[in-house]
């Protein structure tokens, strides 16, 4: 085998790499209709809509409910479950900031389980041990798209009557057991974060199966507001945390793409598995026990 070139061989590539996002003209015509309509807010357009219901169907989900970003949806997940101050929450601390910061704003409290080593989710071991007679809710994250071990973490869940929150936000098109990822637990978040393998600059998604879930999770993003109640209804604390039509408008012509991306990320994915683990001193991480399908948001390896 070559040299690497990190010890002093040849480059195998020296040009550029390709630009991200991924764009062409129907997206720019999406976004140019909805500024020409006049209509650019959800309350008085139907993309977000729209968008929520084809995401949903995508991964497999019977409601979506679209939201400013993916932090968000976390939170309002967790408010959503019947979170209350003082609750503990179980997350993993190989994680972007925002799921652990989510479940203080629900004013709970973060408890740390370690990940496991081969793929760098939440270790459903570590997780039993932080269980406490204060636990209410996990959040299992599907870190670059690596599904974490849903069915042991799921099984122990419910032994203990624990609320389980799945951050998906980099796991786009991921399936787990025949399922999409964020669908396998009580409730999903994803994110349309900018670097996000679906994206729209920001935004978010809540994901479930739950009808009650749905509904109280679009009073919270809706300002508290009932699903058709009245504009001064407030039932619930909430805030304005509604998607934008344009947005959504884009959301919906990227989806097109998403399903052939995933494809080619995961045979890529695959690839670079097989032939990294020939250079010593490099392991690819595991496969998740019962993945179908990665979305290689990111490629980590040991």
């Amino acid at each position: 085998m070559a040299q690497l070139a990190v010890n002093g061989g040849s480059r195998s590539r020296t040009g550029s790499w390709p630009s991200w996002p991924i764009w062409d003209e129907q997206d720019a015509e999406a976004v140019a209709d909805v500024v020409r309509s006049g209509k650019w807010g959800r309350l008085v357009g139907d993309r977000v809509q729209t968008f929520e219901e084809t995401f949903a169907a995508y991964q497999g989900a019977e409601f979506g409910i679209a939201v400013v970003n993916g932090s968000v949806s976390l939170r309002i997940a967790l408010l959503a479950s019947g979170i209350k101050a003082g609750d503990e929450v179980v997350v993993p601390p190989y994680t972007f900031s925002a799921t652990a910061m989510s479940v203080v704003e629900a004013n709970a409290v973060p408890i740390f389980a370690d990940i496991a080593e081969d793929t760098a989710c939440l270790d459903p071991d570590a997780f039993e041990r932080a269980i406490t007679p204060r636990t209410r809710a996990v959040i299992p994250v599907h870190l670059g798209g690596q599904a974490a071990d849903m069915e042991r973490i799921c099984a122990i869940a419910k032994q203990h009557g624990i609320f389980v929150v799945e951050d998906a936000a980099h796991a786009h098109g991921a399936r787990y057991q025949g399922k999409g990822l964020g669908t396998v637990g009580d409730i999903g978040s994803f994110s349309f974060q900018a670097s996000k393998n679906l994206n729209s600059g920001e935004g978010g998604i809540i994901l479930t199966n739950d009808p009650e879930l749905a509904d109280t999770c679009h009073s919270i993003h809706h300002c508290g507001r009932a699903r058709g109640g009245g504009w001064y209804e407030h039932r619930i604390l909430g805030c304005n945390y509604r998607l934008s039509e344009m947005q959504a408008a884009l959301l919906l012509t990227q989806l097109e793409r998403l399903e052939d991306q995933t494809e080619r990320r995961n045979a890529n994915g695959l690839y670079l598995n097989e032939q990294l683990a020939k250079i010593p001193g490099i392991l690819p991480m595991a496969r998740g026990l019962g993945e179908d399908r990665h979305s290689y948001h990111l490629y980590p390896f040991r």
